[in-house]
């Protein structure tokens, strides 16, 4: 018995150290290997090294082992949530205030406040950290002495705010307030962006001992630190982008340009609606050029979104400009960039790849429920769907859809082989070049004229918006589908309306290729300012019941975990029908 009793001590003491060096993540549809490293500020490798197999295969609801760095009392840390661990007793575990917590999770609510959910636990601000920089200028020492003894927080002052709302906000009295900031004493107003030390609260004799009081709930915690709602008088806008051609970046230029143009439209109806928008408009030069001096101008200290930039280059430093400042960010063109994981106020419009091909095989099987999929590498030998295409083939497996391989060697006899009458037979091809359409085409409609009975479709890819004219009888007559985010089609009267506003506005006509950036400038300038305008400070509160009609971009934000920003999962599929119908589907 003893010797058991010891294993199970040994086991458990184990277990503890154990989790003393990771934390455990639940995969989420449409993470991968990458997201989840760049949440976390950890390399792949090292996730591989605790999670061997999984640089293989990852799938939704595996628990991945995320390793913790060195302990370090000016570093964040990450925290699983444990079955029966409330809020409060988190912050008194970490020494961190609940407010510090909630800021540090602006995706954290009562509703997901859950075991196995993680978050972000800041650092307790040190003492070397309690200075800001309107005090550098005094004697540091003087104010340290000062303020040490007091300060649990550091809090910028908002409009509005005043020294009642901030002493509430943090459940101290106004004497405590300012007692910690004597230079609070005989004012009736605080400047706007000033720092103020957060005292502890002084416990009054009969709270000396507050082991029978019930500490506040979950509910009570999340409703004090809730964002205050505030309508914007006037909507502050910046907008960073190459607009000017240098070191032979032109054609960049004229696409940007296109953008901006479409962000004025936007603004122009949104001003006739009645909306008070100030636009600060900035040439942020070649990919080489620095930006610092965009960023330290007046204007820019306080706008409350910004749209840009265009190369990678200007992302780091306008990311964290954003997060130091808190100001909503959006960037419409790359992928690529990682920000998004780790930075509350970034906005991607541009869906990273593998929270694409996610949206695009759940739309697949809610659209095709009876599919026999077959799959035709080309000879032209392109790997730019390798991941899609492996995803796809994964998900298929998963779900026992029966899927067949065939060979570069195509042709009309070898299709008919294949065809199952019992299902609907879709053609996927391996890669999304016009090359391969064009080699494949002929064969494809020579199969379903063999086969009048049997149920064949065609199922690609985005880019093929830029080959529709050079096939558009070929994609009606293999009952076409193609996945996008974006997407309009010219006979739609908004987007007709658009095309000529533009040409009246203008004098010329957007550039013939997708997305067409005047659309797209429209798009998200229109939708961004009109929820500012309609929700103010909640807008990031209110996602998921905004809407508006856009042109060619759709919406749908989700925030990437508690501590990150929003990236847009919104995927159209279109459907050349036989019936000659160009349709838009929207699953959402």
């Amino acid at each position: 018995m003893f010797s058991l009793l010891l294993a199970a001590a040994c086991t458990l003491d184990a277990h503890a150290q154990e989790n003393q060096s990771y934390i455990l993540h639940t995969i989420e549809k449409g993470q991968s290997l990458y997201s989840i490293s760049s949440m976390y500020g950890v390399s792949q490798s090292d996730i591989i090294k605790l999670n061997p197999g999984s640089d293989q295969r990852i799938y939704v609801g595996r628990k991945l082992r995320i390793p913790r760095k060195a302990p370090n009392a000016t570093q964040e840390t990450f925290h699983t949530i444990e079955s029966g661990e409330t809020l409060y007793r988190l912050s008194q575990r970490y020494g961190v205030s609940v407010h510090a917590i909630c800021k540090a999770n602006p995706g954290l609510s009562v509703y997901n406040f859950h075991a196995g959910e993680v978050i972000r636990i800041p650092a307790p601000i040190a003492d070397a950290e309690v200075a800001t920089p309107e005090n550098q200028a005094k004697d540091t020492v003087a104010l340290r002495a000062e303020v040490k003894p007091r300060c649990r927080d550091m809090h910028k002052v908002g409009r509005r705010q005043t020294v009642y709302s901030i002493s509430r906000e943090y459940g101290i009295s106004e004497e405590e307030l300012i007692a910690a900031n004597p230079e609070l004493k005989g004012k009736d107003k605080i400047k706007r962006g000033t720092f103020l030390c957060i005292p502890y609260p002084a416990p009054s004799p009969k709270e000396d001992d507050d082991s029978s009081k019930e500490p506040p709930t979950n509910r009570e915690l999340f409703r004090e630190n809730s964002v205050k709602a505030e309508r914007y008088a006037t909507i502050k806008v910046a907008v960073i982008l190459p607009l000017l051609p240098e070191d032979g970046q032109q054609n960049e230029s004229a696409r940007m340009i296109e953008y901006y143009e479409g962000f004025l439209m936007a603004v122009d109806s949104l001003k006739k609606a009645g909306v008070s928008i100030g636009l600060h408009t900035y040439n942020s030069g070649p990919q080489k050029a620095s930006i610092q001096k965009i960023l330290a101008t007046k204007d820019m200290q306080d706008v409350n979104i910004i749209f840009g930039p265009l190369y990678q280059e200007h992302i780091q430093p306008l990311t964290e400009f954003a997060r130091q400042k808190g100001i909503r960010l959006v960037i419409p063109f790359t992928s690529k960039d990682n920000s998004v994981f780790r930075n509350p106020y970034v906005y991607q419009i541009n869906t990273p790849q593998s929270y694409l091909y996610s949206e695009v095989y759940d739309h697949f099987f809610r659209q095709f429920r009876n599919a026999h999929v077959i799959f035709l590498n080309t000879r032209e030998g392109s790997r730019d769907k390798v991941e899609f295409i492996k995803g796809f083939k994964e998900e298929l497996g998963n779900r026992s859809v029966p899927m067949t391989t065939l060979s570069d060697t195509v042709t009309a006899s070898t299709l008919n082989k294949v065809l199952r009458p019992d299902r609907e037979n879709i053609f996927v091809p391996t890669t999304g070049s016009n090359v391969a359409l064009i080699r494949l085409l002929p064969h494809l409609t020579v199969t379903v004229r063999q086969n009048p009975e049997t149920s064949i479709h065609l199922f690609g890819y985005p880019e093929w918006q830029t080959y529709t004219k050079d096939h558009l009888d070929a994609f009606f007559e293999l009952d076409t589908y193609f996945y996008s985010s974006f997407y309009t089609n010219n006979l739609l009267p908004s987007a007709a309306e658009f095309t000529q506003n533009y040409r009246r506005w203008f004098g010329k006509d957007m550039e013939e290729r997708y997305p067409k950036y005047g659309m797209l400038g429209f798009d998200t300038g229109y939708y961004f300012l009109k929820g500012l305008s309609k929700y103010g400070t909640t807008f990031e509160e209110n996602l998921n019941r905004f809407n508006v009609s856009s042109i060619q971009t759709g919406f749908k934000f989700q925030r990437v975990n508690n501590w990150g920003g929003f990236i847009n999962r919104k995927v159209f599929f279109v459907h050349f029908t036989k019936n000659y119908e160009l349709l838009k589907l929207d699953f959402d």
